[in-house]
């Protein structure tokens, strides 16, 4: 089998075996234009309500486009891929449950994730009834990953069938790393996808990589079938409102993954949000915003070292610091009674918050609120 065929076949049966749900407007467009386009159209084909009876005129009263092609177009440019590569989504999270959802059978399959790491790979393991594999970071480099153990744990065999336990199909890596902010090396997760190969499908999740000055791996799609890349305009771009994620793969895994996502998950106005984000005046104002936070991000670490409350902030490319601190109770109650809501992750690494870069005044707000605890 081709690379890309081994990838296919860790999709569950069901799931290629699946004829999806389809509009007629989608089927218009599959027609290849085989006929020709009429001036007018009146569109009598989805029970829509022919007005938006609050605003007495046609505004959203129709279905948007599933997948819109100006949407993925300027997508499409924005991170150098091929625009069959992309798949629109509400934010990344939808993009990592649609990937459990089509690649892991329920009781069966498994993730594997790198603790400590963004917590809805295991929510969305726990929806699919996926197993979870954990191989930790390695806290003494930097969070670093233990490329052989992972390598070690997607290539074990599952359990016997009376077990009724499959093998790990996905591997979550999140680079920059929530909650740590450190980049995971380049070289060790390429190593990773090609030991995997045909194994299991390796997703990268690049929700903050704006913020860092390396490079994004999607520019590795074309060459490597089981790796997939999720970026996100909620950080960056400054629309987590607006919920418009982006997952990045193959087009036959794009293909697999459109019979699974909802019919319409692009709202009319989450649309314009974001070709509004995506034009060039957009793009101007997003990358001021990255050059202020990054340079926000080191003016906040750079005083938080010297604060007695702080023992350490760890290194960090994405828009947020993780800070190790003497009491994370009490820091935390000392925010809130301030006004200030900082993240406890002392569950995941002990005595630490984490805190996100504000405005230059929000924080200076927090380090006030730090200096007097």
């Amino acid at each position: 089998m081709t690379p890309l065929e081994q990838t296919l076949s860790l999709v569950r049966p069901e799931i290629l075996a699946l004829t999806p749900y389809s509009s007629a407007r989608k089927e218009a467009k599959a027609d290849g234009g085989a006929r020709p386009e009429p001036v007018r159209k009146i569109w009598l084909d989805a029970n829509e309500n022919p007005e938006t009876p609050s605003a007495h005129r046609p505004l959203f009263n129709r279905y948007p486009d599933p997948q819109p092609p100006d949407l993925i177009a300027r997508l499409a440019s924005l991170y150098a891929v091929d625009p069959a590569q992309i798949l629109v989504t509400r934010g990344s999270d939808e993009g990592i449950d649609l990937l459990l959802r089509t690649f892991c059978r329920a009781g069966q399959d498994a993730i594997l994730i790198t603790p400590p790491t963004y917590g809805m790979y295991v929510v969305a393991a726990g929806i699919q009834n996926a197993r979870v594999v954990t191989v930790p970071l390695i806290r003494e480099q930097n969070f670093a990953l233990n490329t052989e153990a992972l390598v070690a744990a997607g290539l074990a065999a599952p359990k016997p069938a009376d077990a009724g336990e499959g093998r790990v199909k996905l591997v979550f890596l999140c680079s920059p790393n929530n909650p740590t902010g450190g980049l995971l090396d380049r070289t060790a997760v390429l190593r990773v996808t090609r030991a995997l190969a045909g194994l299991a499908v390796v997703v990268v999740d690049e929700a903050y990589v704006d913020f860092s000055e390396v490079p994004s791996l999607a520019g590795e799609v074309a060459s490597l079938p089981n790796l997939v890349v999720l970026r996100t305009l909620s950080k960056a771009f400054g629309l987590a409102g607006a919920r418009v994620g982006t997952t990045i793969a193959d087009p036959a895994v794009i293909g697999v993954l459109q019979k699974v996502i909802a019919p319409y998950p692009v709202p009319a106005p989450v649309l314009q949000a974001a070709l509004t984000a995506l034009s060039p005046d957009g793009l101007a104002a997003a990358r001021a915003s990255v050059g202020a936070i990054v340079a926000e991000r080191a003016r906040l670490a750079a005083a938080l070292v010297g604060l007695p409350a702080v023992k350490k902030v760890w290194p960090s490319d994405a828009n947020y610091l993780l800070v190790e601190v003497a009491d994370a109770a009490r820091l935390m109650a000392a925010g809130r009674a301030a006004g200030v809501i900082w993240r406890d992750r002392s569950k995941d690494v002990p005595s630490t918050i984490r805190i996100t870069v504000g405005t230059a005044d929000e924080n200076n707000t927090t380090l006030e609120v730090l200096s007097r605890a």
